[in-house]
């Protein structure tokens, strides 16, 4: 398997992803990508043998996954979550990774993917703890500043940049990827609740290798970030980066 993520949470994101998929669904089931970005989640499932969908709202990255995918039982479409309703096709397994804490009303996608999700299917969750330390340090204070004082955050762009950080991830680079919704167990739990589901399974993402001035280090050394993600399995839910979680 070709490995395109670079940070060791987001492979550890992956093989949660992955795993779960392998325990809950048979081989070749369809699944659903869905805020699919650039693809990279829906390729590696594919690799596995499952048959899956990637979906995004952004013509840029469904463009970009398109260029990049290699697998026949692989496809990316922009499509909407009420085009995928009308479709009246129901999913094995639903992935919604990284995708709800940009949304203003994430309540509304969940409707959807009640309707489309098969029955005894799966639904994949992962956010950002909106408690954890790199939002409360950086992902806040940065999203106050880019509204606060634009011209201060446009100098602030090309000392980053000197550093080598970039405004995109390894699963999307889209426009914006600004964070809307800052979840916690409690707020997560009750919009699982009102779309419908229950949360089965938490799972915890890293500790604070993404915290800059930390992430300056840990970003060239990857046993750091081994290291973080081994320390948030040993702290309490509250404390870590983010949330792998299971809604059936």
């Amino acid at each position: 398997m070709i490995m395109e993520f670079i940070r060791f949470t987001d492979e550890k994101r992956l093989k949660f992803i992955a795993q779960t998929l392998e325990n809950s669904i048979i081989a070749g089931a369809e699944v659903l990508d869905i805020g699919c970005g650039n693809g990279v989640i829906s390729r590696r499932l594919g690799e596995m043998g499952f048959n899956v969908l990637g979906v995004d709202v952004s013509e840029k990255a469904i463009a970009r996954a398109n260029s990049l995918n290699k697998n026949s039982n692989v496809r990316f479409e922009v499509k909407s979550a009420e085009q995928l309703v009308a479709d009246e096709k129901k999913y094995a397994a639903i992935i919604c990774s990284e995708v709800l804490e940009h949304l203003h009303h994430p309540e509304m996608l969940l409707k959807v993917l009640r309707k489309i999700l098969a029955e005894h299917g799966v639904l994949i969750v992962t956010v950002p703890n909106g408690q954890g330390g790199r939002e409360l340090f950086v992902t806040k204070p940065v999203q106050a500043l880019m509204r606060k004082f634009p011209r201060i955050w446009g100098w602030l762009l090309k000392v980053k940049s000197f550093l080598g950080y970039q405004g995109t991830t390894d699963q999307s680079d889209a426009d914006d990827l600004s964070h809307i919704q800052f979840f916690t167990v409690n707020s997560l739990t009750a919009l699982a609740r009102k779309g419908g589901f229950e949360i089965m399974y938490w799972g915890k993402s890293n500790f604070i290798e993404d915290v800059f001035p930390i992430s300056f280090l840990t970003k060239r050394i990857r046993n750091l970030q081994k290291l973080d993600c081994k320390i948030t399995e040993l702290l309490p839910l509250r404390f870590t980066g983010g949330f792998l979680t299971i809604w059936k």
